[in-house]
């Protein structure tokens, strides 16, 4: 039933209870800064719900309620939604929103900028929601995608909005009007300058320390463009494409252990496209194909192909998400299909394979994944949107407990080890190993 609250979730458990807003558009976490995790989940309908967990004499108790965001008609459809935290030295809370009103005689898309500029007010959705840009677009709108980059020596947090034109559309914050303004986006992203096709999903991964960053994008012809780009010098260094044979649902840059150093772990910084042992690879997924990850893009373009087997035996592959969900330290490959199933992904060395690590069924086609830390807990929360409600899916603690220990107890052993090493026994012993006499 829409608007009904969810169950109450015990801790431990292995999923909640599902929460049933009409169809959601995205999950996404608002991001309060010092204060607990939440997601914001749009239903097509053009409601807003917020969810998060409240703690109350030491249990955790679900909390949803619907925001009132401003400007956003009764009959509008809303298409897409994202947030993020200003970047440092600014402070503050920025969601957008794009929806499509039915005017009558034709359908006007809109994109909807919310941010507070008032002290105090930066983190508060309830404010937040109510001070929003109005923007008027002239294209139908599909992803909305917010990226880091740096302008003037300073970090600035940008959105990004593909549309049908087709073309990427950069908003940029004017700092002293106190509201973001469109711009050109070859001035920061020279590699999204010409597109072939709508672009369906894209996705912008800084590589750390290095000032470079990987540009992936999939679009609605099937075409898929990898681009390895210096913003400093607004330089396309290198740039690889291909064309699939259906829609492309999720492209995703994300770092892969080599095959040839399987006991590795990630820790190293990027340099060159590489960080320590690990390589850059990028995941893709269709509507109508196997989903497959491009292994070590910087070395061999879209030339290593690996194929997630079975990612096609489900219906589409509606969202995926790659992110470490066992604690070894190496990410995990999330896909959710329209077929109701959730498919867990484990890259095996030394074979250099994607193995099906498990599946889980749910009640209606998934639509959207988070892995964040709802509980305050320090464990991250696997959240899912499905057609028909939202699911969240916690860590065994009994599992997680024994993990914990086992850690502590090499933390310990290698501490111990190393101490030995710069303070060795003050006892002596003789060439054939007996102690010696004091003098």
């Amino acid at each position: 039933a829409e608007g009904r609250a969810p169950a109450e979730v015990p801790k431990g458990a292995p999923e909640g209870a599902p929460w049933g807003p009409e169809t959601p558009a995205g999950a996404l976490p608002p991001g309060q800064e010092g204060g607990p995790g939440g997601l914001l989940v749009a239903t097509l309908k053009g409601k807003v719900i917020y969810f998060r967990y409240q703690d109350l004499r030491q249990k955790l108790h679900p909390v949803a309620r619907e925001l009132q965001f401003t400007y956003i008609p009764v009959d509008a459809e809303i298409v897409s939604i994202d947030t993020f935290n200003k970047s440092p030295p600014k402070r503050g809370l920025v969601v957008g929103i794009t929806f499509i009103k039915d005017s009558g005689d034709k359908a006007s898309p809109f994109l909807n900028i919310y941010c507070d500029y008032e002290p105090g007010s930066e983190y508060n959705l309830d404010s937040i929601a109510q001070s929003c840009l109005n923007l008027e677009l002239q294209f139908t709108p599909f992803q909305l995608y917010h990226a880091e980059v740096q302008v003037a020596g300073q970090p600035e947090t940008v959105f990004l909005l593909s549309g049908n034109d087709p073309a990427i559309h950069l908003y940029k914050e004017n700092e002293e009007l106190h509201q973001f303004e469109e711009q050109p986006v070859e001035d920061l992203f020279p590699e999204l300058k010409e597109l072939p096709s709508n672009v369906l999903w894209l996705d912008v991964f800084n590589l750390p320390d290095s000032g470079r960053r990987f540009t992936a994008f999939g679009c609605q012809s099937g075409y898929v463009r990898v681009a390895y780009v210096d913003p400093a010098s607004r330089e396309v260094l290198q740039s690889w494409s291909l064309l699939q044979d259906g829609p492309i649902s999720k492209v995703l840059v994300f770092a892969l252990p080599a095959p040839c150093h399987p006991d590795s772990l990630v820790g190293a910084t990027a340099t060159n496209g590489t960080s320590g042992n690990h390589s850059y690879s990028v995941l893709v997924t269709s509507t109508i194909e196997l989903s497959v990850v491009y292994r070590n893009v910087l070395q061999n373009g879209l030339a290593d192909q690996l194929v997630l087997p079975s990612s096609d035996q489900y219906d589409s592959v509606i969202c995926a998400l790659v992110t470490d969900i066992d604690f070894d330290r190496e990410p995990e490959i999330l896909l959710g299909t329209y077929g109701q199933e959730l498919l867990c992904y484990k890259y095996v060395l030394p074979d250099g394979e994607f193995r099906l690590l498990w599946q889980r069924a749910f009640p209606s086609p998934l639509l959207s994944m988070e892995y964040v830390d709802l509980t305050c807990d320090g464990l991250c929360e696997l959240a899912v949107v499905c057609l028909k409600g939202l699911h969240i899916l916690q860590h065994s603690l009994t599992q997680t407990a024994q993990c914990l220990l086992e850690r502590l107890r090499l933390k310990v052993a290698g501490l111990a080890a190393q101490r030995n090493l710069q303070h060795p026994d003050p006892k002596r012993q003789d060439a054939d190993g007996r102690e010696r006499p004091k003098e």
